[in-house]
């Protein structure tokens, strides 16, 4: 099981979602949770180098609202992790959105497991755009909780996404953690015809079941405009808490086929999911 996760805690927006999944995964898994509280500044440094003192002045200010944010965020997450009495650490950040992005990303790559809440779209924030980026950038899982989620985390039943591609099999044994552990599993293929013969969803069953680990197969067609829609049919259909995904992008290839679907997700997602780039 995953015993090295890292939180990202959101500032401009509810860090809730992040806060209640995270801690109940640590305390069900005696893992140690490290949390990453981000504050924004949105002045333009080239502008300020080249300004006089009167701005410099506004963009110190700004850094230190920024710092405040990330400070007020890291409170509320720290008042739970001690009730919680789970292993803890912390860190507040603030700074320009690439910079804090280069930094988020850079500690994601020793931990086991990230956890993010998705944006919320009722509120544009720079918050909203970190999602993505650590999905695509840390080199591991990252485990996303959708803005409206309440409660405890927890992965009894699991949708596996599955197109037979090396993202997909990426995703699966990033999220083996969960997996050898859940109650129920569901392989999730849309548009079988499209999957390699010697990777099927059949294929995928078999050797799942050589590790004790028996799943049932789902699949339906689909137009490539509603993948993510149908995946999110089933997964309340089957009555799922987790789906296992890989997170597609960058390639211009993918991206015409696969990274909308990667966005729609993120941008939609009804239950948590595991992405893995």
């Amino acid at each position: 099981m995953f015993k090295d996760l890292l939180v990202h805690i959101p500032s401009e927006r509810s860090p809730r979602p992040a806060i209640d999944a995270s801690i109940s995964l640590a305390m069900s898994t005696g893992a140690h949770l490290d949390a990453m509280a981000t504050g924004y500044a949105s002045t333009n440094v080239a502008f300020v180098a080249e300004a006089g003192a009167a701005v410099a002045a506004s963009f110190e200010f700004e850094y230190e609202r920024a710092a405040e944010r990330a400070d007020a965020a890291m409170h509320v997450f720290e008042a739970e992790a001690k009730q919680a009495g789970i292993s803890y650490g912390k860190f507040a950040v603030s700074g320009a959105f690439g910079e804090i992005v280069g930094r988020v990303e850079a500690a994601a790559r020793l931990y086991d497991l990230t956890i993010v809440s998705q944006g919320d779209p009722d509120h544009e924030s720079f918050d909203n755009r970190l999602p993505q980026e650590i999905v695509l950038q840390t080199g591991g899982p990252t485990l996303l909780i959708p803005y409206t989620f309440k409660g405890a985390f927890r992965a009894a039943r699991i949708g596996i996404c599955w197109d037979g591609s090396r993202l997909a099999a990426r995703a699966l044994r990033d999220a083996m953690p969960f997996i050898a552990k859940a109650d129920a599993l569901t392989i999730i293929t849309i548009n079988a015809d499209d999957v390699p013969v010697d990777a099927s969803p059949e294929r995928l069953a078999t050797h799942l079941a050589r590790k004790g680990l028996p799943a049932k197969i789902v699949s339906l067609p689909s137009e490539r405009g509603y993948l993510q829609s149908s995946i999110l049919s089933i997964a309340a259909d089957e009555g799922l808490d987790l789906l296992v995904m890989g997170g597609y992008g960058h390639s211009p290839i993918q991206e015409a086929l696969f990274g909308g679907v990667t966005r729609e997700m993120l941008r939609c997602m009804t239950i948590p999911v595991v992405m893995s780039h």
